[in-house]
């Protein structure tokens, strides 16, 4: 965990902008890189003045729109068998994928734009979406809606919690003691998804 949080800083650091786009369009292309780690170090940085809080969610959205399309694009022309197919190596099983067709057949164009504002869901509604043939031009537009007010809180969040961490060391302090927390809830989410999705079928 540690190292992806350490590859993740770097590239914003390094990148600025593009970095926040470029790390948001894997996140959104259905990889596990996790946008609540991408956009909080974003609005960190904007704490101490290195990027605009504004730019940066509409960096980050602009990367989804770029990720979704990938995933959009192989829902569209390589349809569910694609999916199923390619799927396994980001733990996407056909169960998975028939709860997202549901859920795209009962909300329609909407669940695009409401999955965004949602976690793990925002990762794989592109796929469903391809599959049903969504019109691209908006698809493109519920993407960008809905993913910007995601990009701007997770942002913000960062800015407010970078702007404690500069004024007082007893809030560094603070948030170290959730170290050990976030490393077992991400072994926790691994072990969940290995254990759905690799474990033996009975």
């Amino acid at each position: 965990m540690a190292l992806v949080v350490s590859w993740i800083n770097s590239a914003i650091s390094a990148g600025g902008y593009a970095g926040i786009a470029g790390l948001m369009a894997i996140e959104s292309a259905c990889l596990p890189l996790p946008s609540e780690i991408i956009m909080p170090f974003a609005g960190y940085l904007v704490s101490t003045g290195h990027l605009s809080l504004v730019t940066a969610a509409t960096a980050g959205a602009i990367g989804c729109n770029i990720g979704s399309t990938v995933a959009y694009l192989i829902g569209a022309h390589g349809g569910r068998t694609a999916v199923l197919r390619w799927g396994r190596y980001v733990f996407f099983s056909e169960d998975d994928l028939t709860r997202f067709d549901s859920y795209f057949a009962r909300y329609g164009s909407a669940a695009v734009f409401i999955s965004r504002l949602l976690p793990v869901v925002r990762t794989f509604i592109s796929l469903p979406a391809g599959i049903a043939r969504m019109p691209f031009i908006k698809f493109q537009a519920y993407t960008f809606a809905g993913s910007w007010p995601w990009c701007f809180g997770l942002a913000y969040l960062g800015l407010q919690l970078g702007e404690q961490w500069n004024k007082t060391p007893a809030v560094q302090t603070f948030f170290h003691r959730f170290d050990w927390l976030i490393a077992i809830l991400f072994a926790g989410s691994v072990a969940f998804y290995l254990y759905r999705h690799v474990r033996p079928r009975v």
